[in-house]
């Protein structure tokens, strides 16, 4: 078996620690190649050996890491500290015994301090790896595979998290100018603009997931949007993260206060996803984020375009902001490039978009091209659309026949599906009351309301799974529905609009009213 050393060694060769925040996908898979090929390690067979697994986990973890964290990794006694906890399902003994060995080994400690690496989000990560590794090998000796979660994030963020990142590309000009912001100014607030579906909450999930600094996102169709909301997930974050003390009643001020005096010449980076979303009355700051903030805290805000009435974040003359419109025409051209990247790492992982476009004679450029200018920079777009080609929904369509921009796929796709039958009105109202009830709602309460069926309500949100979001509550054992995107959700609305979407949701009205009060009585 390679010594651990060595292969850290050689990582160090192909791939040290870089400089840019962002490593593309492509990158890290060159990398992780050259490395394996140097090591003469099959790049697909996996021996299930736990020290080979361990070995293979260190170069797909460990391209591009800080030297610091390598240098630790690589110690034989942190992989027996990595496996007892791995193979007793206790990720937390692994955490404490590798904060004990640190402890006496006074030099690494320093390396880890100097590194500046966030250390649980590390050795989460490096878990994560494990498992997909371990899964590769197909060996029952690693099942049942452990929950290592360590806390990093929320827990209701992280399926978010990953799944806005899992086929993320490009954007290297809005993080240019985050970063330019966050090293050249001593404090303050960086927004993103942009309209539904160009990508914003993909550029926060991204950001966290590389940062893992603690986050916030703000879903309006799951009614997860009001300021005591942020507040209380944002106070336990902080709390973890920097140990506060006394501060489980603290406000956001304090909290950042508290928190700064932690940081030790590093910076705080706190994101909050969507601010149009949020809910609150009267015309103070939104979230009640402060006017002013501690030196080194950052915020990293993503929204809709706004006015000065829906702006809602005054902030103090010497609190540094500045802000990147995705709308400008300053930014299409590069959005457009981002949205082809997307669209071509979609193909390569795709056999039957490939086939669809190989069918009708199409090349691969010509697709991108035309699919690129139809999404109108809109990822949602590209999200539906795509899986939607490979799914086989558009044999019997051309290239030119593909819906023009979001809206019209919604329309196109409504229409496709006969959901202005008569037959299909049950379907219409189960929709409608995800849109009404403005937060998730559980698959029984909408059987309930409609005195309908269990197992047909459940059908037709299967029908909608890629519009539709289920989250199951391990406690109540119900799962829980919304709408996966507020562009859909405003379309369904905009059905309100049309004399039969006016007349379905005055009867969805009208029957949640009398569920409410049957429930009240």
């Amino acid at each position: 078996m390679i010594e651990f050393a060595v292969i850290t060694s050689v990582i160090k060769k192909y791939a040290p620690q870089a400089s840019q925040i962002i490593i593309k996908q492509a990158q890290k898979n060159e990398a992780v190649i050259k490395v394996l090929q140097e090591l003469k390690l099959n790049p697909t067979q996996i021996i299930d050996d736990v020290d080979t697994v361990y070995a293979y986990t260190l170069v797909k973890y460990g391209v591009f890491k800080p030297e610091a964290i390598l240098n630790l990794l690589r110690e034989k006694v942190i992989k027996d500290f990595f496996w007892d906890a791995y193979s007793n399902n206790a990720g937390f003994g692994f955490v404490e015994n590798t904060k004990k060995f640190l402890n006496q080994n006074s030099e690494l400690k320093t390396q880890i301090i100097h590194s500046k690496v966030n250390f649980s989000a590390e050795l989460e990560e490096f878990g994560e790896t494990f498992i997909a590794v371990a899964k590769q090998t197909k060996s029952s000796k690693y099942q049942p595979y452990p929950d290592w979660n360590l806390d990093v994030y929320p827990k209701e963020f992280k399926a978010l998290i990953f799944e806005k990142t899992r086929l993320f590309c490009g954007r290297d000009f809005v993080f240019k100018a985050i970063n330019k912001f966050f090293a050249t100014q001593p404090k303050g607030y960086f927004t993103v603009i942009g309209d539904a579906g160009m990508g914003k909450s993909a550029i926060a999930a991204k950001y966290i997931s590389m940062i893992k600094c603690p986050c916030y996102f703000n879903v309006f169709a799951e009614g997860r949007n009001k300021p005591e909301q942020f507040l209380a997930n944002i106070r336990q974050q902080l709390i973890k993260r920097y140990a506060l003390q006394n501060s489980e009643n603290a406000d956001l001020r304090t909290l950042l206060q508290k928190a700064s005096e932690e940081l030790n010449g590093q910076k705080l980076v706190i994101v909050v996803d969507a601010l149009d979303e949020v809910e609150q009355a009267g015309n103070s700051n939104l979230l009640d984020l402060p006017q002013n903030l501690p030196d080194g805290v950052y915020f990293l805000l993503t929204r809709r375009p706004y006015n000065q009435e829906t702006k809602r974040l005054t902030l103090s003359p010497d609190t540094p902001v500045d802000e990147l419109d995705l709308t400008k025409s300053d930014y299409i051209a590069a959005s457009q490039e981002d949205i082809k990247e997307y669209i071509q790492l979609f193909l390569q992982n795709d056999p039957q978009l490939k086939a669809w476009i190989s069918d009708r004679h199409i090349s691969a450029e010509t697709f991108i091209q035309e699919i690129a200018i139809k999404s109108e920079n809109n990822f949602i777009y590209l999200r539906y659309l795509l899986p939607g080609i490979s799914e086989g929904k558009y044999n019997d369509l051309t290239l030119k026949g593909l819906p023009q921009g979001l809206q019209d796929y919604y329309t196109t796709h409504w229409q496709r599906i006969g959901m202005d039958n008569e037959s299909n009105e049950q379907k219409v109202k189960i929709l409608y009351i995800l849109v009404e009830r403005g937060e998730a709602i559980s698959l029984s309460m909408i059987a309930e309301i409609l005195d309908e069926d269990e197992y047909n309500v459940k059908s037709v949100l299967n029908d909608w799974v890629e519009y539709v979001t289920p989250t199951v509550n391990v406690e109540e054992r119900k799962t829980y529905y919304s709408i996966y995107h507020r562009s859909f959700l405003e379309f369904l609305k905009g059905q309100d609009k049309l004399g039969k979407g006016r007349k379905l949701f005055r009867e969805v009205n009208k029957i949640m009213a009398e569920y409410m009060l049957k429930e009240m009585a």
